[in-house]
């Protein structure tokens, strides 16, 4: 499984731009991708659609601010979060903490200290997926990155495909009727169409089946619906 800091993807949302480039710059020297963004109506759609490593969050932004954001994003994701805030009374500290944020860092800060806070968030979420393999199973489900792997390697599933495989994977053994996985797409706004569950777990059956052809997991149960059996 591949996992080198280059592939890294760290959103950096702050409309203070000098801030901003700041800790582009030093996620560049880092090895990791930065993504900027300067205000924050377009996050939520950004982390569904391209789901990065680690989110850097300002508590005040124009539009929607980063409470509201780290609630949204709690909606779905697991993605690390670090909350960057200008405010000094623990109770906003708190609140970002109980939205779901991982971390905080107070302005003015260390653009250094940030990056560490980084490094440890990301270094924590990667941890839950070697976990997985660790325990001897052949797959592993990547919460913050909205990804799943089989065998090692991570497969190419649309948003609506991992849905759908990391429901079922948390659960094994477990039978999920159509309406149940309908219910899951319902939340990300997807398509909900019985005819788009089977479409969709066929290209999942296949993605699976290109990394191990004797894989044969995602099983249809007759008249109900499916089951994920490793």
């Amino acid at each position: 499984m591949t996992g080198s800091p280059e592939t890294r993807t760290v959103f950096v949302v702050e409309d203070d731009r000098k801030i901003a480039a700041v800790l582009r710059d030093y996620l560049i020297a880092g090895g990791h991708a930065p993504r900027l963004f300067h205000e924050g109506g377009a996050v939520i759609a950004a982390v569904r659609d391209d789901p990065p490593s680690a989110v850097i969050l300002d508590l005040s932004l124009p539009g929607m601010d980063g409470i509201a954001i780290c609630r949204g994003l709690r909606g779905f994701s697991d993605v690390p979060i670090l909350m960057l805030t200008a405010r000094v009374d623990e109770a906003d500290r708190l609140a970002g903490l109980d939205t779901g944020a991982d971390d905080y860092v107070c302005k003015p800060f260390s653009a250094s200290e940030v990056m560490a806070r980084v490094n440890a968030m990301i270094r924590r979420s990667e941890g839950r997926v070697t976990q997985d393999q660790a325990i001897g199973r052949p797959y592993a489900i990547d919460l913050p990155g909205q990804r799943v792997a089989w065998r090692g390697q991570w497969l190419a599933l649309s948003p609506a495909e991992f849905t759908i495989a990391a429901t079922m994977m948390k659960q094994p053994g477990r039978v999920f009727s159509r309406d149940q996985l309908l219910d899951r797409l319902a939340e990300r706004g997807d398509d909900r169409s019985d005819r788009a569950i089977d479409s969709h777990m066929k290209n999942i059956r296949k993605k699976v089946a290109s990394v191990d052809r004797a894989a044969a997991c995602f099983v249809s149960v007759y008249g109900v619906g499916y089951r994920f059996d490793p």
